[in-house]
Parts: structure tokens; C-alpha cells; sequence
């Protein structure tokens, strides 16, 4: 009998992996730290805990609910996402244990945390240094965890895949979409400015931008908007439910994404599939998937009229292209069958 066991907070990501991998398994336990009624999780089993460490009574309370819960369930594997709090106290709970244990780096945690301040950058390193098996989304960020904990780790490159369903055939439009957050990382006040010198003299009234997300730059981007008279030629259309967000994935021509710091995008890869030409920021984790030029443009120089320069990529070569490389190693059935071979992997280690 095939037992798991996840332990992350409980968000969307998370909901999404469990689907991915659900079948495989006989029996599933998520140990998380808050309720969160707008994830439909099928009377999955959960139990709660806080993943906090700044006071000491609850950390070593949270270690001893962990350590109990795995003595309890006696998992085949535990699954740890992110490489933050949660994943401390799970390494910490397994340490005389010594169940199977995998982590999965999410990008953030990774490639931001470690720059918040010297305990953030020891708690990372100690994880790294002291569990066997990680997954990363991104060849680049495996990179950076094999230097931050100054070794080769034994890490599987994958993502957690998109559903690549039939769509409706929708007739593209000329529409540019940005569905990432409205804050500093995702510097969508450049994209604002870039739509700017784009629609100028040349383009008013003939293309739109979409945007939708939200954050607390909102207000100031909207107010950019109107200070470089494009107002009537943006959408900020807000927090979008999947079907809404794949409708604009369908009418969209390009996609647009340029934040400061990132790994593998899953929106990057749902807008491949939906046949967008991508406009990315120029981070290693985004040359896995684009080719400048090509199935893309790679954005160098944020300042320049970088929407123009997309328009000469060749958009029904860019969407072949793209579809194949989701096919090949971006759908929820091929990132599946790799998690599932690297827990086989793990658990014949075991026996």
C-alpha cells in the first residue's frame, strides 16, 4: 500500500500537484497550515499545523504534531513543498524517523529567499545540505541549489505540467496579455511603459493590453496608464477564474511576462499552449523554454519599444514550435510520469 504524505501550504499549487499525482498512490495525507474554503480538495484527509518559527514554543510544537503525524500514518514518502519553514520542520521531524523524504523548490524560495538576511540564508542552505532528493522546476535553479549547498544534489527537473484539453478554436486577436501579479517583481508598470512607445502614433485604437491580476500596485498602475494617455487602450480586468484566463490566453497573440526573478512560469506554459507568442524577461529559467527570435522574443533592454520588436517573429512558426515543446515536456501527463519514476526511484532505495 502506497501511503503519501504532502506537507506545504494550502494554496492552488499545491491542490494541483495532489491531482497530478493522486492516482498512483493508495493514500494521501496533507499537512498544511490553514483552512482555505476556496480549494475544493474532495474530502481529501488534512490535518493543520503552524509552519511559523519565530516563537520557540510553537516550533518545537509543530515538529513533535509533524513527527507524530508521520509515526502515525507511516507514509511510503514524504513530500515537502518549498524550501521555507515548512520544509525545516519536516526535515527536522523525519530526522530519527528517517522515512523517505523529497522536497520541491517553487522558485521564490530559491532564487529570493536566501537575499532576505542571513537566517533565511542558513535555514535555505540547511535543508539543501542535510535531505537527499529535490525536484526544481528549471535546470537554472537546480543550478543555484547545487551552489548554495556547495555539492551536486540528486534533483528531477520537472513542473507540475498544464492541461492541454481541446480548446474551442478562437480567432486571435490583436491582444497582448499579462496575467502576473500586480507587484514590484513583475515590473508590469515596465510592460505598461513598453505598451506605451508600442501604440504611440503608429498603433492607437488598433491593439489591447490585458491585464489581468491583482496586487498592491494597482492604483499606481492605473494611474500610469492615464499619465501616458494609453488608458483607453489597457484592461485592467482583474483576479481571473481558469475559464477566463484561458479565454485570454485563446485571443491573445502575444504574452507578456518580464518579472525581476523567476523559475519555470506554469502561466508561460499554458500561454505556449494556447498559442501566444511569448515576451519574456531575459532569466535563464526562460531561455529553457524560448529561443529569442524564434518561438519568442527574450526582453534585454526593458526600456526599449520591445512589443514592436516582437511583432517580427514569425507567429505561426512560434506556435508550432511552442506546441511541441508542451507536448514534449510541459503537460500535466509528462510531468507526471516523471514524478511518479523518481518516487519509484526513492522508494526502491528504501527496501
Amino acid at each position: 500500500m502506497k501511503k503519501l504524505l504532502i506537507i506545504g501550504t494550502n494554496t492552488i499549487h499545491i491542490l494541483n500537484y495532489i491531482h497530478l499525482v493522486i492516482d498512483y498512490f493508495d493514500d494521501i495525507l496533507f499537512i498544511t497550515n490553514s483552512q482555505n474554503n476556496q480549494l475544493d480538495y474532495k474530502n481529501m484527509k488534512m490535518v493543520f499545523t503552524k509552519f511559523s518559527i519565530r516563537k520557540p514554543f510553537l516550533f518545537y510544537k509543530s515538529i513533535g504534531f509533524i513527527q507524530k503525524t508521520i509515526n502515525d500514518f507511516n507514509p511510503t514518502i514524504i513530500h515537502a513543498h518549498q524550501i521555507n519553514t515548512n520544509s525545516l520542520l519536516t526535515l527536522l521531524a523525519n530526522k530519527k524517523i528517517q522515512k523517505p523524504l523529497l522536497f520541491t523548490a517553487w522558485g521564490s524560495d530559491i532564487l529570493y529567499t536566501p537575499n532576505k538576511g542571513f537566517w533565511y540564508k542558513k535555514m535555505v542552505k540547511y535543508i539543501l545540505k542535510n535531505a537527499q532528493y529535490f525536484t526544481s522546476d528549471s535546470k537554472y535553479m537546480a543550478d543555484v541549489m547545487n551552489e548554495i549547498a556547495g555539492k551536486p544534489l540528486n534533483i528531477l527537473i520537472a513542473n507540475f505540467g498544464i492541461n492541454v484539453e481541446d480548446l474551442p478554436k478562437i480567432e486571435k486577436q490583436n491582444i497582448i496579455y499579462s496575467n502576473r501579479q500586480l507587484k514590484k517583481l513583475y515590473r508590469i508598470d515596465k510592460i505598461i511603459e513598453a505598451y506605451a512607445l508600442f501604440v504611440g502614433k503608429d498603433n492607437p485604437g488598433k491593439w489591447k493590453l490585458i491585464i489581468g491580476a491583482e496586487g498592491e500596485e494597482k492604483e499606481m498602475l492605473i494611474t500610469l496608464a492615464d499619465k501616458l494617455k494609453i488608458k483607453d487602450y489597457i484592461e485592467f480586468v482583474g483576479w481571473l477564474e481558469k475559464e477566463q484566463n484561458s479565454y485570454y490566453y485563446n485571443i491573445a497573440k502575444y504574452y507578456i511576462s518580464i518579472p525581476e526573478s523567476d523559475a519555470t512560469s506554469i502561466s508561460l506554459l499554458e500561454a505556449m499552449a494556447a498559442g501566444c507568442v511569448p515576451i519574456l524577461s531575459d532569466l535563464p529559467a526562460n531561455r529553457e523554454w524560448v529561443e529569442d527570435g524564434v518561438n519568442g522574443l527574450i526582453v534585454s533592454d526593458l526600456d526599449s519599444n520591445f512589443i514592436k520588436k516582437s511583432l517580427e517573429v514569425d507567429l505561426k512558426k512560434a506556435q508550432i514550435i511552442n506546441k511541441q515543446i508542451i507536448e514534449e515536456k510541459g503537460t500535466e501527463e509528462a510531468n507526471k510520469q516523471k514524478f511518479i519514476a523518481f518516487y519509484e526511484q526513492i522508494i526502491s532505495k528504501q527496501s
